[in-house]
């Protein structure tokens, strides 16, 4: 664990920063608290700090507040050294934002114990902020695939028509949903079937965009987020994905004759609605009708209110949109 010092006596320094590297601490020193502000606001900093309450620059109560005072930073462990031992004085560093405090001159046995403290209290915090995370995680991916889930899907497509309407940009989505596969599952079994959803959980982000929010619908359905796609670039990227689906990538998967194809619907802001269920029952329907039309195929929703596109309309795909962009 690294320990920063901040100690402007020369000889309580080095005796400090001596104990600590016999207790096998890796040990950053400071000899004022504008300095030991710096190193706790670089990146990496250390997580636990000795700071000496009277130093140049800002005294150690005036690095407390800072610490204390920051927003989204780790949390660092703070220990107070003073040679101030009223009940006034502990209380004042306290309240500052210290964590503990030693009163010089330093006692080795104590030193050690109060680090042995602040070290638990840290690995206690590092387990609940990985709980936290994991709880993150699980409200917004699907366990399956590791993709979003449908949760977090209405909610990213609410945000993106806002921001679309709010600049007037276009907006794409794309409703994919794997052809066949009960009839997959029934031949090659339900575990088969799971790796194939995974697998293609993978193949859809490898072939978006980073700034494309890619989702489980739901089942055998995924939906493609696309922030700024007009018409023509949504339903390429659609045609795009299907027609890879059949190179090789994931024919691995094919049993008995039952090829892996995709069918895909396709809605966009604003032509086929300005809400997300208008949006998404748009796709929802063309992609029922590529499944009608004999599916491994796209299809475009209804135009309803909008103005339609020009008859052969198809703009080029934006170079930023590789076939198979580098991840």
């Amino acid at each position: 664990m690294r320990i920063l010092i901040a100690e402007d006596d020369p000889v309580s320094r080095r005796v400090l920063e001596s104990m600590l590297k016999k207790w096998g601490y890796d040990v950053e020193t400071t000899t004022d608290g504008l300095e030991a502000w710096k190193v706790l606001q670089g990146q990496d900093p250390p997580q636990l700090a000795i700071l000496d309450w009277m130093m140049p620059g800002m005294d150690g109560l005036q690095v407390c507040r800072e610490v204390r005072g920051r927003a989204n930073h780790p949390y660092c462990y703070i220990l107070l050294l003073t040679a101030k031992g009223q009940d006034s004085d502990v209380i004042a560093g306290l309240e500052a934002g210290a964590d503990d405090y030693l009163t010089k001159p330093l006692r080795a046995n104590e030193l050690r114990a109060r680090l042995y403290t602040g070290k638990r209290i840290l690995a206690v915090q590092r387990e609940l902020l990985a709980a936290q995370e994991a709880l993150r995680i699980q409200a917004v991916r699907d366990p399956l695939t590791g993709l979003f889930n449908r949760r977090y899907m209405h909610e990213s497509l609410e945000q993106e028509l806002h921001r679309a309407a709010r600049a007037q940009l276009p907006l794409g989505i794309i409703m994919v949903d794997l052809d066949h596969f009960k009839v997959f599952n029934d031949t090659a079994g339900h575990l088969a079937g799971d790796i194939l959803l995974k697998d293609l959980g993978s193949f859809l982000q490898a072939h978006t965009r980073r700034e494309d929010v890619v989702c489980r619908y739901g089942g055998e359905e995924f939906v493609v987020i696309l922030p700024g796609a007009p018409p023509g670039v949504t339903e390429r990227r659609a045609e795009l994905i299907r027609s890879a689906v059949k190179e090789a990538e994931l024919q691995r998967h094919s049993r008995s004759g039952v090829a892996v194809t995709l069918s895909a619907g396709v809605a966009t802001f604003p032509e086929h609605g300005s809400s997300a269920m208008e949006l998404l029952s748009a796709a929802d329907r063309a992609l029922y009708r590529a499944k009608a039309d004999g599916r491994d195929c796209v299809r475009v929703g209804p135009v309803e209110a909008a103005a339609p596109r020009a008859r052969g309309a198809q703009p080029e795909l934006p170079s930023s949109w590789p076939l198979r962009p580098a991840r």
